[in-house]
């Protein structure tokens, strides 16, 4: 396999995707187009009043290569979909953050293009170009595309670019998102409504993300925090977990999930007090889900977590089921 710095550079369209040109002057080169019918690059069109115009309307082939979108899971293979390995497997190029391609072993005839990680319309109209240009692409997301990560990026691009990229074939084959492989490890925090709230600031003012936070926390949903933290932004953290303590018990559970899947997990279950003084030794990699008030603890004999989990009725007990469902 070969490996290409992302430059933004994209190969010119394959034969097979220009207009075909032989045939001697007013000779009629006929080709079948996707309808099953055949249309003729030479011959003269006749216009709605009768007459024959002097030259053929110029023809454009649709774009011949494909773009799939794929989620990787939050780390494991085990924890990768057969449908996204094919995809992976497929694929002439991968595009995407250079850590999600380092975890995709090297293979002969494909080709990696590895950039940073806030590029992403940079790298979805790469992506785009070369599908254009007849390649099978592969853009590569960690967790799942569509949850903060690069099949909304693409759609951006689609949408602002060249209209001959509409005729594409884009495919989106899910992933595991981090909150769903966090929430499994610690039971069921889920269980009842909840959402997920980006903390960066990076494509929205911070107000808004507080105006979100405000709402969530007064409608008393579990809420799932992507992007904590980082270097740039230490603080936003502590302020989003300050916000719900405001609308929160301070035994609420908070669950602190770094990594999940992955070598160096970390599984810490705190209370929202505890989860406050902690908040600065959170970081990119950390899923924050802070619980409902109904949200529960569960205890286990032995030096072992608690189960987390959310009950999925707000008006019975824990045990009852709702008109029988289960």
């Amino acid at each position: 396999m070969s490996e290409k710095p992302f430059s933004g550079d994209t190969p010119e369209p394959p034969p097979s995707s220009r207009p075909e040109r032989s045939g001697a002057p007013g000779s009629i080169v006929e080709r079948e187009v996707s309808d099953g019918s055949r249309s003729s690059a030479a011959s003269p069109l006749v216009r709605d009043d009768g007459a024959e115009r002097d030259k053929a309307e110029p023809f454009t082939a649709p774009p011949t290569g494909s773009l799939t979108i794929v989620g990787l899971g939050p780390g494991p293979a085990q924890w990768l979909t057969p449908a996204a390995q094919a995809a992976i497997d497929a694929a002439s190029d991968l595009i995407g953050y250079g850590p999600y391609l380092d975890r995709i072993p090297a293979r002969d005839g494909q080709t990696k293009h590895a950039s940073d990680n806030r590029v992403e319309i940079d790298r979805a109209t790469h992506a785009l170009r070369l599908a254009a240009a007849g390649k099978t692409v592969a853009v590569v997301s960690g967790g799942d595309p569509g949850v903060f990560a690069m099949a909304a990026a693409v759609f951006e691009a689609l949408e602002a670019g060249d209209p001959a990229w509409l005729s594409l074939p884009i495919a989106i084959e899910p992933g595991v998102t981090a909150m769903l492989a966090a929430a499994a490890k610690a039971g069921a925090p889920l269980g009842g409504d909840f959402c997920a709230i980006s903390l960066s600031d990076n494509l929205k003012p911070w107000e808004v993300v507080t105006a979100r936070l405000e709402a969530v926390f007064a409608a008393d949903l579990v809420t799932c925090l992507y992007n904590p933290i980082s270097k740039a932004r230490p603080w936003q953290l502590g302020t989003a977990l300050e916000l719900a303590a405001r609308h929160r018990q301070a035994q609420t559970p908070v669950i602190f999930a770094r990594a999940v899947g992955r070598p160096d997990e970390a599984m810490r279950i705190l209370t929202l007090a505890e989860a406050i003084e902690a908040a600065a030794t959170a970081d990119m990699a950390t899923l924050v889900i802070i619980g409902a008030s109904s949200t529960r603890l569960i205890a286990r004999p032995g030096d072992v977590a608690p189960y987390v989990y959310t009950p999925r009725s707000v008006t019975k007990s824990p045990c009852a089921t709702s008109q029988g469902r289960t």
